[in-house]
């Protein structure tokens, strides 16, 4: 049985195997895409601090 993905860009199907060069990409543009993507920092992990650090509460040393 071969997987099928999704291609991350472009969304193309792609055979998961030894034959898909690019994998999970479908080919070497949308590979390039997406590091192009990641090295513009387009790519983040949202993080749940305030925005204004200086409303944020001291920490409690016994929470450590």
């Amino acid at each position: 049985m071969t997987s099928v993905v999704n291609c991350p860009t472009c969304g193309k199907k792609v055979v998961w195997g030894p034959q898909a060069k690019f994998r999970p990409f479908c080919s070497e543009r949308c590979k390039q895409i997406d590091m192009g993507a990641w090295a513009a920092e387009k790519y983040t992990i949202p993080s749940e601090t305030p925005e204004d650090p200086s409303q944020e509460s001291p920490l409690d040393p016994t929470q450590r």
